[in-house]
């Protein structure tokens, strides 16, 4: 049916009440029940998903097309409304950075999409999301589960006030091509092959990519190299102190990929106070005051030990014919608290 003003002319949906009315053609017009050869059916319909969009539409008289189409599975009528939204182009990368806007980090896996919300800085804001993703059963079932799955993600960024979502650029495809080679054999390389498999990393990246861009988000593509090792070993306690449920790694990997989208670090920076300094300004235990050693002096070494059934030796005397050299520094002083003493200036014996 071609789309026209308020909608087709050979079908109209009324926004208050859902009842059609379609035009019949001129050898069924004796079935008429409705003015101008028109025919209202008995039910109504009503659209769950995208109804305020498409009130918008038919309140304001633009273009919405209509397709009625038969399940014979289900023996059931069903009403499709489509239209072309005017959606502003993406914004890039760069320009996101620029204006400090969250992202929303999501690593894909099996069985589930978890998700974390990194700000400007890098720095997770808020809990980190869990949406499962069951891909079982027929195709069909399971990109309408896609689907659903993915808009859950739009809606956790547009909750957030998220300008982008970003994801890995993953691809198996040729770790698919060549199998047990790449995957490995026996049990264990089996689950992993059917695991890899089952993921949907090219229908999840377009399916995104068209969903996102009809909302205004932008989708971001990200290295994937070690954000699932380093997002555990840096962000997995930081994301536990801020959220009561259990934290994964695959939510230690988004965090990772939104700071990797956001051009920082994965690995947290370390402080700015040095551990040895830390630990040189507290006063030892027991003590009723610290006592700084002069500068130039080093500690008395203790005698080397000797082992059960053997006798100790003497130290060694200097040879009287070698000048001995002792504290002798041939490299840069380091600026590091641990190696700040000055080595006493050396001294030379000689018979």
């Amino acid at each position: 049916m071609t789309p026209e003003v308020a909608g087709p002319a050979e079908c109209t949906v009324d926004p208050h009440d859902g009842t059609i009315t379609l035009v019949l053609p001129e050898p069924l017009r004796h079935l008429a029940n409705a003015p101008r050869g028109r025919y209202m059916l008995s039910c109504a319909v009503t659209f769950h998903h995208g109804r305020e969009e498409w009130l918008d539409r038919v309140t304001a008289n633009r273009a919405v097309r209509y397709d009625i189409v038969h399940d014979p599975a289900r023996a059931r009528w069903y009403l499709d409304a489509s239209w072309t939204r005017d959606t502003a182009p993406p914004r890039t990368p760069q320009e996101i950075r620029a204006s400090g806007a969250r992202l929303l980090g999501v690593d894909l896996n099996a069985d589930h999409l978890a998700a974390a919300v990194p700000d400007e800085h890098g720095n997770p804001v808020g809990e980190p999301r869990t949406v499962p993703l069951d891909l079982t059963g027929p195709a069909t079932t399971r990109d309408g589960r896609l689907r659903a799955a993915i808009t859950t993600l739009i809606t956790l960024a547009h909750e957030h006030g998220c300008a982008a979502i970003v994801i890995e650029n993953l691809g198996f495809t040729d770790a698919r091509a060549t199998g047990r080679e790449t995957m490995g054999r026996g049990q264990h390389g089996k689950r992993f092959r059917r695991t890899v498999a089952g993921i949907p990393t090219a229908r999840f990246r377009e399916r995104l990519r068209g969903m996102a861009y009809h909302q205004g988000l932008t989708v971001i593509a990200v290295d994937p190299a070690y954000t699932s090792i380093w997002g555990e070993k840096h962000w997995k306690t930081p994301l536990q102190q801020q959220t009561k449920t259990t934290v994964t790694r695959h939510h230690d990997a988004a965090v990772a990929i939104g700071r990797r989208s956001l051009e920082h670090r994965i690995r947290r920076r370390p402080g700015v106070t040095a551990p040895a300094q830390r630990i040189g300004r507290r006063g030892a235990t027991g003590q009723t005051a610290s006592l700084p050693r002069p500068r130039g002096t080093t500690r008395d070494r203790a005698e080397p030990r000797a082992h059960p059934g053997q006798r100790a030796r003497p130290p060694r005397a200097p040879r009287p014919d070698r000048a001995e050299v002792t504290n002798s520094c041939c490299f840069p002083t380091s600026k590091t608290v641990r190696e700040v003493t000055r080595p006493s200036p050396a001294r030379f014996t000689a018979n």
